[in-house]
């Protein structure tokens, strides 16, 4: 495996030889090469990771441009090949060559035999998953040519954040020979097109995909890798091609899209922490492939023809004077920009204090949330204990209700008893009043002092039951006086609650007036920084007419105002986001407020149940005193007494 901290993206050159057509029309050589890796045209010297010659083998171009990526991609990087250059320079040739010529096939096929050449050689734990998927970018649209029937497929991410492009076909595959099968059909349905610089064009990036996961099964360790083979669409000045109306639409797109990734492979060349990947969707889908956990390559074709050298001075010297007047309009903008930037930090400075003052708004908020809920266990407490209490007084009715129905029992005992003690005497008192017989003292002083042991024991009962009644009343007391203390523990807290809704309908009035000064604030910020893109994109444009020679006004005003669209919808993004966020806090406070009605309802029904309890508790404390008192009556109204 490649060392992680060599450089992760390379740049190489190779130069193909001239064709027929160009000895005939009696093109040379414009290239000096000095040592591997350098070449001077026309006097400059340009440095490469490594330079190939005309007369380099397909083989010796796999080995150092290829080979390496393949071995990190089986050990779990991800790898990406492009091939650049303008039409008719060989790419293509590069990267496909003759699929079925073991000297002439190109970088793709090789690539197919080492990885199954590394599964052939390899401990028979590990087990292999290989699968490919090939589509073309024309037109900026994503089409499939494994399924010709998808035509405009799109990119989405999956649960890790890599993109993919949905509902494109994947195709297992066991061999190399299906391998080049798949790409036979895929070459057949790309997009091509005659043009001055071509016979056989290619008018859209094609992309290979090939995805290899691998498992130990005794370890259950697992390793997967995917690499990209990118054949990029001829890039070349319009007038050059004789390009004209759909192929000229085309090359506009192709120009495009190349422009995108040049700036993606500068910004991670540079280190830079903004990688513009979402700019186009060739640079979105290879964005998992490019950089940090990855190996790139790029194979930059080159044309010899000394003809295109003449015109490339030529178009520079047209050039001069419209890049004097880039220069002044550089200026000008540049001192519009420093005023927007000083505008744009005073509104970002009004904006840290808003955001701040929502912090704060929030903080209070969690406060108050927190208060509301501490009243609500307590309230909780409250009607528990409440609850207790009510079982309590029932158990003390039920209670009362067994010595009601005793002392009832009691008084027809009583009362039976007196009955018959005194038929008895009153029969004894005839029996010897008449004189019908004849009693002695001793049995009648004996008959009167049962009578009397039995009015005694009755007496007794009478008084535990006497005092049974009193413990009873003082209990009532008790959780009478209870019952007022709960009552004015709800009292409070209704009262609380009653303030807590208060300072909620409060704080939703700020909270409301606090979003409304925000939006507009946004939006402000939003207009201000779609200007500042203006200028930048603006200034932009100056310096590419300034340093590139093969785009025109047209393309770098479509990349602009993409560039605009995507500012504007990264900033409705984010107002959304803060949005909904604001959506969640006034639901919250919405459910608080339904909460704290749902405990007023509560409270409501506990008050209800405590003035039934207390009523109840009322009627049977009267009820125990009328008891009470008919003891007391019965008793001391006694003739034995």
């Amino acid at each position: 495996m490649a060392d992680p901290a060599e450089c992760t993206i390379k740049v190489m050159c190779r130069f193909r030889p001239l064709n027929s057509s160009e000895v005939t029309r009696g093109d040379k050589y414009v290239a000096k090469f000095q040592g591997e890796d350098s070449i001077v045209i026309a006097g400059k010297p340009y440095v490469f990771d490594r330079v190939f010659q005309s007369n380099t083998t397909q083989e010796q171009v796999y080995t150092a441009c290829a080979q390496q990526i393949v071995k990190d991609v089986l050990g779990g990087y991800n790898g990406t090949i492009f091939a650049y250059g303008q039409t008719s320079s060989g790419k293509t040739h590069t990267m496909e060559g003759n699929l079925h010529d073991t000297d002439a096939m190109g970088i793709i096929p090789r690539i197919v035999q080492d990885i199954f050449n590394y599964i052939y050689s390899m401990d028979e734990n590990l087990e292999f998953h290989i699968k490919v998927s090939y589509y073309e970018i024309y037109l900026d649209k994503i089409r499939d040519l494994l399924d010709v029937s998808k035509t405009n497929l799109s990119v989405h991410e999956d649960k890790n954040r890599v993109p993919y492009v949905k509902g494109c076909t994947e195709r297992f595959v066991c061999s190399p020979e299906e391998v080049m099968d798949t790409i036979d059909e895929g070459k057949s349905n790309r997009h091509v097109a005659v043009t001055n610089m071509n016979e056989h064009s290619s008018r859209s990036h094609s992309i290979f995909l090939i995805n290899v996961k691998q498992e130990n099964t005794q370890t259950e360790q697992k390793l997967s890798g995917k690499l990209f083979l990118v054949d990029l669409a001829g890039s070349e000045k319009v007038s050059k091609t004789g390009a004209e109306g759909a192929v000229l639409d085309e090359a506009k797109n192709i120009n495009k899209s190349l422009s995108s990734l040049g700036n993606v492979i500068s910004a991670l060349a540079e280190g830079s922490t903004y990688v513009p990947y979402r700019d186009s969707k060739m640079t979105r889908i290879l964005q998992d492939s490019l950089g940090g956990n990855c190996r790139t390559t790029i194979d930059e074709e080159i044309n010899q023809q000394s003809q295109l050298v003449e015109k490339l001075k030529q178009q520079m010297l047209d050039q001069e004077e419209l890049l004097a007047s880039s220069r002044r309009d550089h200026d000008n903008l540049q001192s519009e920009l420093t005023r927007l930037q000083l505008e744009n930090e005073a509104s970002k400075e009004e904006g840290k204090e808003v955001l701040q003052a929502l912090e704060e708004l929030a903080v209070n908020y969690d406060q108050k949330s927190q208060e509301v809920e501490d009243k609500t266990k307590e309230f909780e407490a409250l009607s528990e204990e409440l609850g207790q209490k009510s079982s309590i007084l029932a158990s003390i009715d039920s209670e009362l209700q067994k010595l009601k129905e005793m002392a009832n029992h009691q008084k027809k005992r009583v009362t039976e008893m007196m009955s018959s003690l005194l038929k008895d005497l009153t029969e004894i008192g005839i029996a010897v009043g008449n004189n019908d017989i004849k009693v002695s003292s001793g049995l009648i002083d004996e008959e009167f002092t049962v009578a009397r042991l039995y009015i005694s024991k009755m007496k007794s009962e009478v008084k535990s039951m006497v005092k049974r009644c009193k413990q009873l009343e003082n209990t009532q007391s008790e959780g009478n006086k209870k019952m007022d203390e709960t009552e004015k523990e709800l009292a409070a807290c209704q009262l609380l609650i009653s303030q807590h809704e208060a300072k909620i309908k409060s704080l939703t009035e700020y909270l409301q007036n606090v979003e409304q000064k925000r939006r507009q604030l946004e939006e402000d910020v939003d207009s201000l920084n779609e200007e500042l893109v203006k200028i930048n994109a603006q200034e932009k444009v100056h310096a590419m007419e300034k340093e590139s020679e093969i785009q025109s006004a047209n393309e770098v005003k479509e990349a602009v105002e993409k560039q605009i669209q995507s500012h504007r919808e990264t900033h409705q993004k984010q107002i959304s986001s803060l949005r909904d966020e604001l959506e969640t806090k006034v639901k919250l406070i919405t459910d608080l407020q339904d909460l704290n009605q749902k405990i007023l309802l509560e409270q409501e029904r506990l008050r209800v149940e405590h003035e039934k309890l207390k009523s109840t508790d009322q009627d049977k404390s009267r009820k125990l005193h009328e008891l009470t008192y008919v003891i007391h009556s019965q008793f001391y109204s006694s003739p034995f007494l």
